[in-house]
């Protein structure tokens, strides 16, 4: 491609749908309600899958709306030019939105209101391999030659979206207050039925034991790999492949397969570097 990255405030984004002038507009001028309740995450931490699970406890896991609806009308990219579309395609639903934006680049709007931001970490090592897989697979982003190559590159931070290690220290600094909630895809894979629990507490609502089952079975790995409107058949093909899937594997610990003994070390060094000072309890991850 012409063009490897869209670049704002030297953070570089996918190259589809994304313009420096309206990431800008996004920080200084987006007005955020306080009932908006907004999914955060690094790329390939398990946004799409808390979009799932929030857009069946609006409707007590009732299939129906995650099956007609296309995920990014029902939780619009607040970063991304396609918002205004996908704004005006909503019909029914909460206010959900979504973003992989860092905190220096989060509406401002956000810090002065009672909007609440679910926050999704997940261990660097699998987000790794599987944007490997990921941006590797589509023309959103520069290509990377081999593993090693995307290795150095997440390091660095050259990815999308910048360096996993600043994003999550960002993110962290907010764990404390009311309206941000902190998740594990680890712990959501452990235990999804106190995950979903925690998240209706969190948001103040109240599911029957029934309705809380078909929001666990609806948002399975298997039925979100079956739902056409979980994945990429409303992107213009050219930019994603259009077999392609948003989960690929859906574990944890799949860095094991991939990872040499000089790259676990190395990683676990930069690890302990950029991440020095946070409570060894905020990553829950072997």
């Amino acid at each position: 491609m012409a063009q490897d990255y869209v670049w704002y405030q030297g953070i570089p984004f996918p190259i589809m749908a994304y313009n420096p002038e309206f990431i800008k507009a996004t920080h200084e001028t987006l007005v955020l309600k306080d009932e908006d309740i907004i999914t955060v995450a690094y790329p390939k931490s398990g946004t799409h899958w808390l979009v799932e699970v929030l857009s069946l406890i609006h409707s007590k896991g009732d299939p129906k709306w995650i099956r007609s609806a296309p995920m990014f009308v029902r939780s619009p990219w607040i970063e991304n030019e396609s918002r205004y579309h996908f704004t005006m395609e909503k019909k029914e639903g909460p206010p959900l939105l979504t973003s992989h934006l860092p905190i220096q680049l989060f509406p401002k709007s956000f810090f002065t209101s009672k909007a609440k931001v679910i926050y999704v970490i997940r261990n660097p090592k699998d987000v790794l391999i599987s944007g490997y897989h990921f941006w590797g697979s589509t023309n959103l982003a520069k290509k990377p030659e081999s593993l090693q190559q995307y290795f150095e590159w997440f390091l660095q931070g050259h990815v999308p979206y910048g360096s996993w290690f600043d994003h999550v220290r960002g993110w962290m600094s907010m764990r404390e207050k009311e309206n941000v909630l902190i998740l594990s895809y680890e712990q959501m894979k452990k235990d999804p039925r106190s995950m979903i629990e925690k998240i209706c507490g969190f948001l103040g609502k109240a599911l029957e034991p029934g309705e809380l089952d078909l929001v666990l079975e609806n948002s399975s790995f298997q039925a979100m790999k079956e739902n056409k409107m979980f994945n990429f058949n409303n992107v213009r093909v050219g930019f994603v492949p259009a077999d392609l899937k948003i989960i690929r594997k859906g574990i944890t610990g799949d860095w094991k397969n991939h990872f040499t003994p000089a790259q676990a070390q190395a990683f676990e060094e930069t690890f302990r570097e950029k991440m020095a000072g946070l409570p060894p309890e905020l990553f829950p991850w072997d």
